[in-house]
């Protein structure tokens, strides 16, 4: 099924010894918070999860206030590298009555 990226969803989001804060998101800024959620401490990356520009979207989390961890890893095979794999560090949860169900 394919994520629709005209639905809204907002999220309360307390980070460690602040206040918990309100963000509503959409579009890929949506599917990425839907992706770290639901990868909880094991996190993400772009290897297992392909998007477009996943260090642009977890910026834009940032930028809203939301505690993201990048830990760098190796990647080994015909293009060996590296990637970074994000971390939800921010108590995330969804508002009750908010469009666009997980």
């Amino acid at each position: 099924m394919k994520p629709d990226f005209r639905a809204r969803r907002s999220y309360a989001v307390t980070n460690p010894g602040q206040e918990p804060f309100n963000i509503t998101l959409r579009g890929r800024n949506l599917w990425t918070m839907q992706q770290l959620i639901k990868a909880g401490r094991i996190g993400c990356t772009p290897i297992d999860n392909p998007a477009p520009r996943w260090s642009g979207y977890v910026h834009n989390l940032r930028e809203l206030g939301v505690a993201i961890e990048t830990l760098t890893e190796k990647h080994l095979g015909p293009f060996e590298g590296w990637h970074g794999r994000y971390v939800l560090l921010s108590k995330v949860e969804p508002i009750n009555g908010s469009e666009g169900a997980v």
